[in-house]
């Protein structure tokens, strides 16, 4: 459908379709449950997308809200990760950390994601480092982003090749839609559950992991 997409529009939407598909893909390897993803890019390239993934999960014991944290804030990391990888075929899918570190600071719209990591750190340092001195915070929140970002870029790059795959059958379907009798200008795409389920599991995904320490 997105055939006749003007390159320049396509180009982003590829960007941001990454960006929900990491969400989708990490969120999915991590062990939460996942719905459908969504993207709109406008003729100004303006944009607005989403990747449906349940939140809900038991959490028993300490240890289990801290894994829980963790692996949010890799779903987090992992957007703004893809959203760097490159789309053509045959190029290395590698993350560019300069350029997502830009996107999370608030460079192409994720403040929000930024924001939500930020809160989760801080909760992860609490759990972490229940006694220490205010002059080690600075210290200790770093230790827990380096770590959770280098899990996080080594899952993506192993799942990189299902991030793309994904991304482009999302572009693929989007179409210019009209609104109240005014010039269509936006192109919006929908996955649904069902539809990215088949694709998910005959791509090259890599075994459901677990968050190492």
């Amino acid at each position: 459908m997105s055939s006749k997409m003007p390159s320049a529009v396509r180009d982003h939407a590829l960007q941001i379709a990454h960006h929900e598909m990491g969400h989708y893909v990490v969120a999915r390897a991590l062990g939460f449950a996942t719905g459908g993803v969504t993207l709109s890019v406008s003729m100004d390239l303006r944009h607005k997308g989403g990747a449906s993934i349940n939140l809900v999960r038991p959490l028993s014991s300490m240890q289990a809200m801290k894994q829980y944290l963790e692996a949010r804030m890799m779903v987090l990391f992992a957007g703004v990760m893809a959203q760097t990888l490159p789309s053509n075929p045959g190029t290395r899918k590698r993350v560019d950390t300069s350029k997502a570190i830009a996107i999370l600071k608030g460079a192409h719209g994720a403040e929000r994601d930024d924001a939500k990591i930020r809160e989760l750190r801080h909760l992860l340092r609490n759990i972490d480092y229940p006694d220490s001195s205010p002059e080690s915070i600075c210290a200790e929140l770093k230790a827990i982003n380096d770590r959770l970002w280098r899990q996080t870029q080594d899952l993506v790059e192993a799942m990189a090749a299902t991030i793309t795959e994904l991304a482009v059958v999302l572009v693929d379907r989007m179409a210019l839609v009209e609104q109240w009798g005014t010039p269509a200008d936006t192109y919006e795409g929908v996955l649904t559950a069902e539809m990215l389920e088949p694709i998910y599991r005959r791509s090259e995904a890599c075994p459901r992991r677990t968050i190492t320490r």
